[in-house]
């Protein structure tokens, strides 16, 4: 069973961060008794919201940091919903229920997901250069974002991290609703959350004060500046 951590201080809060930044200490205050300095431990970053959050808990660790190259498969005419995830292996993860519910034909589910996996493959050759994943097999892999809504993204990098063997997989978010907090507890080994919210309508961005979607060059940014740091 799943072993789930949140900061209760936190519970139900809105605006409980100041920034993605603030979030990631936050949330590295509730990793570090357990993984600080740990042989084996690597980060995995949901771009692009989780890589800010992730560049603290990777620095709190002293860590590797990676990405886990997932994305949701958006709802015709909505960019910011999805009726499901992908991995870019093409593992997918469909919301059933909602796809009933808002009628998609296989001939528009078969659209999106075609430019999901044109975007997964962009996005791997933009933000990593298409350089080979790294091993997993034995390691304890944190999974980073920024967030959790409907939680399909992140059981898509579950199950990447699974496929590669990884020996323990612990989901660290700053936020997420209560309802996906439960239908993520089979999936694994430990969830960190510190802003767990009970709450009919949910969005992440309540959780922060400052709030912006992300553009890629910032994401590069941030990336070729951790790299630099490294070889300093």
């Amino acid at each position: 069973m799943t072993e789930i951590y949140e900061n209760e201080a936190l519970r139900n809060r809105m605006r409980a961060f100041e920034d993605r930044s603030q979030a990631g200490e936050v949330l590295s205050d509730m990793l570090v008794p357990r993984y600080e300095g740990t042989a084996g431990v690597i980060v995995l970053a949901i771009p692009m919201g989780g890589v800010p959050v992730a560049l603290k808990v990777k620095s709190r660790l002293s860590c590797t940091l990676e990405l886990a190259i997932v994305r949701k498969i958006q709802i015709p005419g909505n960019t910011e919903a999805g009726f499901g995830a992908a991995t870019g292996e093409g593992d997918l993860f469909l919301n059933e229920p909602l796809m009933a519910h808002l009628q998609l034909t296989d001939k528009e589910v078969a659209r999106q997901w075609a430019k999901v996996k044109e975007e997964l493959t962009r996005r791997n050759r933009l933000l990593r250069g298409n350089r080979p994943y790294p091993d997993l097999e034995g390691r304890t892999v944190v999974l980073v974002d920024d967030g959790l809504a409907s939680g399909f993204t992140m059981k898509a990098a579950i199950f990447m991290a699974r496929k590669r063997k990884a020996a323990k997989i612990v989901v660290a978010v700053p936020t997420a609703p209560q309802r996906t907090i439960d239908a993520l507890a089979d999936g694994p080994d430990e969830i960190y959350c510190a802003n767990i919210r009970e709450t009919p309508a949910f969005a992440v961005a309540e959780s922060y004060r400052r709030w912006y979607d992300l553009s890629e060059s910032e994401v590069v940014k941030m990336l070729a500046g951790d790299k630099r740091a490294k070889m300093d």
